[in-house]
C-alpha cells in the first residue's frame, strides 16, 4: 500500500466519465456555457481497466462515478455495470438528476445501492437561475424513483448567500421527511471563484449554517469515518445531515481521495493543478502496468496539501468533482 509521510493512502476513487455537463451552475462556470467533452476522453473499456489496476496497486475500495454529468455519457451503460462487478466495498454515483428517470432501470439492474444527487433549491425559478438549465420536477421525479427502489439517497446542496440561503431549512425538511441525508457543501475556491468577489459574497460557513438550522431543529454532532469529508449531525427522531466544511474545518490531513479525469489524468488533490497521465500505462501488460502505476501514484499522493485546501484555478467538473 502506498502511504505518505502523513499516513495517508488512496482508498476512494472518483472517476469522471465525461467533462460535459447539461447544466452551467453559477458556482461552477462563470459564463453560463455548458461544459463540453474533453478531447481524447477514455473509452468505457479503458476506464474499467484503469479502475481494475487502481484496485490492485492502490488498494482502492470505494468508487464514485462522476462527471461533468455522468448520465450524459453513453459510457455509463458499459462502465457502471462493469464496476459494480469488481467486488468493491462501495460504488456510488453523483448526478444532477436531470436524466435520472431515463437511466433508472439501467442503474437498478446493475445493482446501484447509493446515489448522491445535486439539488440546490426546491424553488423552480431559483433552480433555473442557479443551474441555468434543467427542470426541477424531473429531478424530483428521479429522486423519488431511486428512493422507491430502495436506493440510499444523499442530496448535495451548495448554499449561496445570493441565491438559495432561504432554501437551507426547506431543503433540510424535505430530506428529513423522506429519509434522505442532506449534505451542505461549503463553496470552494475553484475555477473562477479563485479570484474576484463572488466567493466572499456567496460563502456561507458551517457556523452560520448551524445557527440557521438551530432556529428550527435541535441537533448533535455525531461520529464520522476518519477519512470522511463531512462533519455529521443528528436531529433526534428525525434524521441526519452533514456539512462538507472545506473552509471551516479542513479535512486534508485525512484525505484518501484520488480522481481520474475522463481524459485519463490522475489528480491527487483538488488544491493542486498537477496531474499524472495514465493512458500509456493502460496499454502495458499487467506486471509492467502495476510497477509504472505505483510510481505515478506516489507522485500523485505527494501532491496533497498537508493541512488545508488552498484553492485552485481548475474547474472541478473537469476532473470529477
Amino acid at each position: 500500500m502506498i502511504t505518505d509521510a502523513h499516513g495517508r493512502t488512496f482508498r476512494n476513487l472518483r472517476v469522471s466519465l465525461t467533462a460535459a455537463c447539461n447544466y452551467a451552475c453559477t458556482y461552477c462556470v462563470p459564463d453560463g456555457k455548458r461544459l463540453l467533452p474533453a478531447k481524447h476522453e477514455l473509452s468505457g473499456t479503458e476506464l474499467v481497466r484503469a479502475v481494475e489496476l487502481l484496485i490492485r496497486v492502490a488498494g482502492i475500495d470505494k468508487v464514485r462515478v462522476t462527471g461533468g454529468e455522468p448520465l450524459l455519457s453513453p459510457k455509463i451503460e458499459e462502465f457502471f455495470p462493469a464496476v459494480m462487478k469488481l467486488g468493491l466495498k462501495d460504488v456510488s454515483l453523483t448526478t444532477n438528476g436531470q436524466l435520472l428517470t431515463r437511466k433508472a432501470d439501467m442503474l437498478l439492474d446493475a445493482g446501484i445501492r447509493r446515489i448522491n444527487i445535486s439539488l440546490d433549491t426546491l424553488d423552480p425559478t431559483a433552480f433555473r437561475e442557479i443551474a441555468r438549465s434543467g427542470d426541477l420536477s424531473t429531478v424530483l421525479a428521479g429522486i423519488d424513483r431511486m428512493a422507491e427502489a430502495g436506493v440510499r439517497v444523499k442530496i448535495n446542496m451548495v448554499p449561496l448567500r445570493s441565491a438559495n440561503f432561504d432554501q437551507i431549512l426547506p431543503l433540510l425538511d424535505y430530506c428529513l421527511e423522506r429519509g434522505y441525508e442532506l449534505r451542505f457543501i461549503e463553496l470552494m475556491k475553484m475555477g473562477h471563484l479563485r479570484a474576484g468577489n463572488q466567493f466572499s459574497r456567496d460563502f456561507i460557513g458551517m457556523d452560520e449554517l448551524l445557527e440557521t438550522i438551530a432556529t428550527r431543529h435541535e441537533y448533535a454532532r455525531t461520529d464520522a469515518p476518519f477519512d470522511s469529508t463531512a462533519v455529521r449531525f443528528e436531529i433526534p427522531g428525525k434524521g441526519t445531515f452533514g456539512i462538507i466544511a472545506n473552509e471551516t474545518e479542513p479535512f486534508c490531513a485525512t484525505c484518501t481521495r484520488l480522481r481520474l479525469s475522463s481524459n485519463g489524468k490522475l489528480y491527487g488533490c483538488l488544491s493542486n493543478t498537477k496531474s499524472h497521465y495514465l493512458p500509456p500505462i493502460l496499454a502495458l501488460p499487467d506486471v509492467e502496468a502495476e510497477v509504472e502505476l505505483a510510481t505515478l501514484l506516489s507522485q500523485a499522493l505527494a501532491d496533497k496539501q498537508p493541512v488545508r485546501f488552498q484553492g485552485e484555478w481548475t474547474v472541478m467538473k473537469f476532473i470529477g468533482g
